[in-house]
């Protein structure tokens, strides 16, 4: 290591500085901290609406941004907090018209 540089041990993570900066959307502070799936797509939708510096239309960048979330959480997303936000996805789906998906019946028994 070159002196006079830190370890990269406990500095900002990659996804923080992503979401902040990136030219998806200015999120609404505590938007996936709301308990409420039809808020948290709301909130998603006025973001994507308002930004001018996304690069797609707005339904793509609010569920590519609730996509990114999701996907950096990964196994640390408790069970209850992942369907909220799955939950949101379909909200999301239904403010812009767009069919909302299928469940796939369990795979457990064949």
């Amino acid at each position: 290591m070159a002196p006079g540089t830190k370890p990269r041990r406990g500095a900002e993570p990659w996804s923080q500085r992503v979401a902040e900066t990136s030219d998806a959307l200015d999120l609404e502070p505590g938007v996936f901290t709301l308990e409420d799936p039809r808020e948290i797509a709301l909130s998603l939708m006025r973001s994507a609406e308002r930004s001018r510096r996304r690069k797609a239309g707005p339904f793509q960048s609010a569920m590519s941004m609730l996509n990114f979330y999701v996907n950096r959480a990964g196994g640390k997303l408790p069970r209850a907090r992942r369907a909220c936000l799955e939950a949101a996805k379909d909200e999301l789906r239904a403010l812009y018209g767009r069919p909302r998906r299928r469940r796939q019946p369990s795979s457990s028994s064949s």
